[in-house]
């Protein structure tokens, strides 16, 4: 399936979801939307996510072609706050169809995290392990559980209908392994794997 750069009445907007938002995760996002082909709602960037799901769905709505990433960012915050809020109430609007997400890994503490259907490491491999903020793989819980990403903009995942999350660490960081001069390769590679699960042909 091609991406669909026609407007098309009642027709879903097809969206990703990536929970960081960040001043250095933006310009990644951002970057990575353009090398792709995709679109990317700049202003849902911020940390904390700056704007109400409510606008952005009302920004989802002007946009030429999807799929669209977005951003969303709750700063750190153990509780259900601006991004996740954000998330929840685009998430589950009539009006967008959730290709997947990126779950972003952080040291935030007293959360549950979300199950992953695979996360990419700091080098770049697709794993069926868990990794922390620096990309780095975590021990294997002894269950042989999905892999488990905690982050603070991570646990309302477990409450929406996402089809595909992969997970990361620190978006444009990881100790460098996910730089912006490299084009953030991790978090593109990411944002790939959700495309190539969803059927989703993409590129320029």
């Amino acid at each position: 399936m091609k991406l669909d750069k026609d407007t098309a009445v009642n027709k879903k907007i097809r969206v990703i979801l990536v929970t960081d938002g960040d001043r250095v995760a933006q310009q990644a996002v951002e970057n990575i939307g353009a090398s792709l082909g995709l679109r990317c709602i700049s202003a849902s960037g911020g940390n904390p996510t700056p704007i109400s799901g409510k606008k952005i769905v009302e920004l989802l709505k002007t946009v030429p072609y999807d799929p669209v990433l977005v951003m969303f960012d709750d700063k750190g915050r153990q509780e259900k706050a601006e991004g996740e809020q954000a998330l929840e109430y685009v998430a589950n609007h009539p009006d967008i169809e959730v290709l997947g997400a990126v779950a972003v890994a952080s040291n935030t503490s007293g959360i549950a995290g979300v199950p992953a259907d695979a996360c990419i490491d700091c080098q770049g491999h697709v794993i069926d392990f868990s990794v922390d903020k620096k990309g780095e793989v975590k021990a294997k819980d002894p269950c042989n559980c999905k892999p488990v990403i905690t982050g603070d903009t991570v646990d309302v995942l477990n409450d929406v209908e996402v089809p595909v999350i992969i997970g990361v660490g620190d978006i444009g960081k990881m100790d460098k392994h996910d730089d912006l001069s490299r084009g953030a390769p991790i978090t593109r590679k990411a944002i790939e794997e959700i495309l190539k699960r969803s059927g989703i042909d993409y590129g320029r």
